[in-house]
């Protein structure tokens, strides 16, 4: 039996299964509605306009559970937190199910988002219960690469679905993969935080953590750029439909090309899970938002020559240079903000992921009003997101270097 130093530097696969599946419900839970938004607005007397509310609903929700379930697993453990979660997302899922009107389907998404946060975050601060530094970045990259993994076949689920049945039956899938989840984690998992590294659970140690946090440059420099990069992503999700078969009128390649792009993303977060230990999380991330920005000043420019509608020929390559680019920071952002605070993971790992995520809703809302069916604004915007992302970590590098002197 391998020692705990020993499992602390490889966690087993199927730990690592495990916490990819759990990652993975929140990520079925965005993708497969993509296809089947506008069917679901029309059914329920919606307005068009109104279509972005049912992914942004469910953020919100997922947002205010972070600080619920994250403090919450570091008080009783990580599993009954996980399974108090699962038993929220399954009743918004049975409410999306049973939606009898917009209005309704909207509240069902909230909860379901909510619930939704328990098995996202507290995922997190499984993995970093028996794994640190670089072997954390390395679990959490293919944990992520899973995460991602899921919109390459997510989105042609929901397409499935609504040639076979009703948008209602998708919302019956997520119910049961919610339930097969918790089987899994009841009976196949311990519990990864031992009683004596618990907290009371307490609404000021949340607000004590985030302090912590905030005065932290590491941990805050860090946060901030993954609240960029995943403005980004939300921007993107929520537009994305709207660019591929509005504008470039792709009607059932959505979902092959959605996939496509995911695959890029996909394969850029296994081989960093590869690389990090040769070269290192902070070199390894700033090379590639260094590309990062390369790739969106290119299709800005490409938007200026072509009036906003550059050739499908030329914008998807960059789109997918531009996925297999995000590839190395996700993992690495999140490792590096949560290195210095392994003796609040929870609670850290639950402030990180409300201010990010509270980055991402604000920045995607903003960056979603300058789509007017061309990508000129949407680009320039992707462009100061990514610049502002990597003088943040340049910032945050400047307080390790700072800290090492003073050691010194």
């Amino acid at each position: 039996m391998p020692s705990t130093a020993q499992a602390q530097i490889n966690p087993p696969f199927r730990f690592i299964a495990l916490v990819a599946l759990l990652t993975a419900l929140m990520a079925m839970s965005i993708d497969t509605m993509l296809p089947a938004q506008g069917a679901m607005v029309k059914e329920l007397g919606g307005l068009p306009v109104d279509e972005p509310l049912i992914m942004l609903l469910f953020f919100v929700g997922n947002m205010i559970g972070i600080p619920v379930f994250g403090p919450l697993s570091d008080a009783v453990g990580r599993k009954p937190s996980v399974f108090a979660s699962l038993v929220v997302y399954i009743i918004g899922s049975l409410v999306c199910f049973w939606a009898w009107s917009f209005t309704a389907l909207l509240i069902g998404r909230f909860i379901q988002g909510f619930g939704a946060a328990g098995p996202r975050i507290v995922s997190i601060a499984m993995v970093r219960d028996g794994a640190k530094g670089n072997a954390m970045a390395k679990t959490m990259s293919f944990v992520m690469s899973v995460f991602m993994l899921v919109p390459i076949f997510a989105p042609s689920i929901g397409q499935f679905v609504l040639i076979f049945s009703s948008w209602h039956f998708i919302f019956l899938g997520l119910t049961v993969m919610a339930l097969i989840v918790g089987l899994w984690l009841g009976f196949g998992q311990d519990e990864t935080l031992a009683p004596e590294n618990r907290r009371k659970f307490a609404v000021g140690q949340f607000w004590s953590a985030a302090v912590e946090v905030v005065n932290n440059r590491i941990a805050l420099g860090y946060t901030l750029a993954t609240g960029m990069v995943f403005g980004v992503f939300t921007t993107y999700l929520s537009v994305c439909r709207r660019i591929y078969v509005d504008q470039y009128h792709m009607g059932t390649w959505f979902p092959i090309i959605f996939g496509s792009c995911a695959i890029c993303l996909a394969a850029a977060m296994i081989l960093n899970g590869n690389l990090v230990h040769r070269l290192g999380m902070v070199k390894l991330s700033r090379m590639a938002m260094l590309a990062y920005v390369g790739v969106w000043i290119a299709v800005c420019a490409l938007s200026l020559v072509y009036s906003g509608q550059p050739p499908l020929y030329l914008l998807l390559p960059l789109f997918g240079i531009w996925f297999f680019t995000a590839g190395f920071t996700f993992g690495n952002f999140n490792a590096m903000a949560l290195e210095p605070m392994g003796h609040i993971a929870g609670m850290a790992a639950a402030v990180s992921g409300v201010i990010s995520q509270a980055m991402g809703i604000g920045l995607g809302y903003i960056a979603g009003r300058a789509y007017d069916g061309s990508l000129t604004g949407l680009s320039v915007y992707f462009v100061i997101f990514a610049l502002i992302a990597i003088v943040i970590t340049t910032w945050s590098e400047g307080g390790r270097q700072i800290a090492r002197k003073s050691m010194a």
